[in-house]
């Protein structure tokens, strides 16, 4: 199974955390597309072309041991594009409040997973779950 370096990881959490705080603080969601373009081109590119995890490739050093699986880092980027479109359409659309609400969900996502609990990994597993026909106890 393929991995990716979780301080990869992490600089892109860091850069969706600052993104969508700094949209809040200017009230601009412009920041957001921004954050949206590099989302889905990372995500097109299997996160090669990322520019928050070209930024930490390049200013995070270390032997760090800890990973993740490249399907599951993709999953949340789906999981992160989604939020993102569903913010950017709502505040198209004028719906001001949706489109913070999604832009919030996403905010505590990335805030959280940088905490250390992965709120998308739990829905994989969810998922996962579910298509292999379990049922999923809480």
């Amino acid at each position: 199974m393929r991995e990716v370096p979780m301080r990869y990881v992490k600089a892109n959490q860091i850069g969706i955390v600052l993104f969508v705080v700094l949209s809040f603080l200017f009230n601009q969601p412009l920041i957001l597309g921004a954050l949206w373009i590099i989302q889905v081109v990372g995500l097109a590119s299997g996160g090669k072309l990322n520019l928050f995890v070209l930024i930490g490739k390049a200013v995070l050093t270390g032997k760090g041991t800890e990973t993740q699986a490249v399907e599951l880092q993709r999953f949340n980027n789906v999981l992160a594009v989604l939020f993102l479109t569903l913010a950017l359409v709502s505040f198209g659309l004028g719906w001001q409040v949706a489109g913070y609400i999604f832009s919030s969900m996403l905010l505590l996502a990335a805030s959280a997973a940088l905490l250390g609990y992965c709120v998308g990994c739990t829905v994989y597993f969810w998922y996962k779950q579910l298509r292999a026909g379990r049922k999923i106890g809480f």
